[in-house]
């Protein structure tokens, strides 16, 4: 009830009268039963916009801590994380993947549209990452079609680290649903995960118009943090060479 009452009472109406999404190849998302839409992850707005382009409730799964936060801030972040279409799974644990992907079959067998990101978190540079295999083997467990999505200028309207952002006009693309029955029963291959994931991923980069990159984001995320550190100890190197004379000299 929470769910559409944000969607079509309080929270989508403003979102629809400020930035005026686009939506492209909503025909290819089915009216009803199970479906992943799978999507490229550049904001923490993506899961805002690309269920507004949509009559149908879209459900993703969050950290266990938007629901876990104590006193009425908390109270109030669980309500609307749960009505906004998000269910919680701790992320922390060893058994975190399992975790997740036992809740997204339990959506889909409810007949549900289920939101997933398979790069597994937001690209830091606008770059596409390599998936990872969970979206593939979903769609091999559950029999459900995976909807390629992409998701375009969220990251211009709420970028990473910053509390504003820039207006645009958000651009969701559906393309045509992917159907992998033809691998059933090959879900414990990882060859086949792998194969399926990439397809995926290729479909993604296509309707988003993104560079692809064939490394994980969270490893991409690492190398430019240790590129950032060297850079700086070089440059702090750099300015103490250069320092050193003037200060014999004085």
């Amino acid at each position: 009830m929470l769910y559409w009452f944000l969607k079509w009472i309080a929270l989508g109406p403003v979102l629809r009268l400020v930035f005026r999404p686009k939506a492209f190849g909503v025909d290819h998302v089915p009216e009803e039963g199970p479906a992943i839409l799978a999507s490229n992850h550049l904001s923490y707005a993506d899961w805002l916009f690309m269920p507004l382009t949509l009559n149908r409730r879209v459900t993703f799964v969050a950290k266990a801590e938007y629901f876990t936060s104590p006193g009425v801030k908390g109270w109030f972040q669980k309500k609307f994380f749960s009505g906004a279409g998000q269910v919680p799974i701790d992320r922390s644990g060893a058994n975190a993947a399992e975790g997740a992907m036992k809740s997204a079959m339990k959506i889909l067998a409810e007949g549900d549209l289920f939101g997933i990101y398979p790069e597994g978190t937001r690209s830091h540079d606008g770059k596409l990452y390599r998936g990872k295999t969970g979206v593939a083997r979903l769609a091999l467990e559950t029999g459900a079609p995976v909807i390629p999505c992409a998701v375009v200028g969220t990251d211009v309207v709420a970028p990473a680290g910053k509390v504003y952002g820039s207006w645009t006009r958000p651009v969701v693309r559906f393309g045509k649903p992917l159907d992998f029955s033809r691998y059933a029963g090959m879900e414990n291959d990882r060859y086949i995960l792998r194969s399926i994931t990439d397809e995926i991923m290729y479909e993604i980069m296509r309707l988003s118009g993104q560079e692809y990159v064939d490394l994980y984001a969270s490893k991409a995320k690492e190398l430019d943090k240790e590129k950032a550190r060297k850079a700086a100890a070089e440059q702090a190197e750099r300015d103490k060479a250069s320092s050193g004379p003037e200060q014999k000299a004085s």
